[in-house]
């Protein structure tokens, strides 16, 4: 399907920076939290290819466009007691990904909600795996 406007404006974006400015290509990440959780896997399927890891926190995807990811190295992150955004999103992606022996880890924290982006951010085993990875 294609992609909102937001989405399609940043794919756009990032076309743009990776034409004019200075970037490793082999050093290109993403993350986000809450609905950025949502589109880090949405832009992680849409161009796989861009990125050297994905760190998706509190989100989901479309499990069927899990195929597309397999090979992307992705850690993601989710509170088992989540109210704002189900924990059954991260597992259904992780779980996709398992099926299929993608490159996936997954950390669900026990008795946590929404905001587990500040623990994780401030993980440095996590932060040394994320800007660890290289394409």
């Amino acid at each position: 399907h294609e992609p909102s406007e937001s989405m399609a404006k940043l794919m756009a974006l990032v076309e743009d920076l990776f034409a004019r400015a200075a970037v490793d290509r082999s050093r290109v990440y993403v993350t986000g939290v809450s609905m950025g959780g949502y589109g880090t896997w949405d832009l992680a399927c849409r161009r796989p290819e861009w990125f050297a890891a994905a760190l998706p926190i509190c989100g989901g995807g479309d499990p069927h466009q899990a195929w597309r990811i397999r090979d992307l190295p992705i850690w993601a992150f989710h509170g088992d007691v989540d109210t704002a955004v189900p924990v059954r999103r991260s597992r259904a992606m992780t779980a996709a990904l398992w099926a299929i022996d993608g490159k996936i880890r997954y950390r669900e924290y026990p008795g946590a909600g929404h905001n587990v982006w500040s623990t994780t951010y401030a993980d440095r085993a996590v932060l040394d795996w994320f800007f660890g990875r290289r394409k």
